[in-house]
């Protein structure tokens, strides 16, 4: 039996990235957790983000952005760029990032995070309390660590973080890989 409950956003597990924004001089850091891929070809993403927060104000003058994403060992990082303000602080230098030039956007990507995907702003939705911009992915950065054999992006089991309401969680094993169940042996 099933009971209902207050409607929410309680679809987990989610990814929690580090989003990027601004240019060399003037950047933030924002701990998302509301991100997700929205189309194949071109290769595109959501992030939502209140108009509050400083890297809303970025993103909307430049018009592009850095999905870093998160290891355990960027999890201290990430959980703090995600209390603290970019108003008030330079996070780049508070957390001992290192600021990185990408090959495609203005903004910085994280030189510390595994795979630095750098996007354009294709069109903003507003939504009520947050704003989506949807981007395109023009350039994926990545670690010789996550590249696989064949020269594409593999990512270890249980190398990234996931968000499960309010709870950072390790990801696990592999269960089965897509078209598992009805492969013939």
């Amino acid at each position: 039996m099933k009971i209902n409950v207050k409607p929410s956003t309680d679809l987990a597990p989610v990814s929690v990235v580090m989003v990027s924004c601004g240019d060399m001089e003037a950047s933030d850091i924002v701990t998302i957790a509301w991100t997700g891929t929205v189309n194949s070809e071109p290769p595109m993403l959501s992030i939502s983000v209140r108009p509050s927060r400083y890297s809303y104000e970025l993103i909307r003058k430049t018009g592009e952005f850095v999905v870093n994403l998160v290891t355990k060992e960027l999890l201290p990082v990430c959980d703090g760029c995600g209390v603290v303000s970019g108003r008030l602080v330079d996070k780049f230098d508070k957390f001992s990032l290192t600021k990185e030039a990408c090959e495609k956007v203005r903004a910085p990507r994280i030189a510390e995070s595994p795979v630095a995907l750098e996007c354009v702003v294709k069109n903003t939705v507003e939504l009520g309390t947050h704003v989506m911009f949807v981007a395109e992915i023009v350039n994926v950065a990545v670690s010789e660590k996550y590249v696989s054999d064949n020269k594409r992006l593999f990512i270890p089991d249980g190398d990234l973080v996931a968000y499960v309401q309010n709870r950072y969680v390790a990801t696990g094993k592999t269960l089965g890989t897509y078209g598992f169940s009805v492969k013939k042996e």
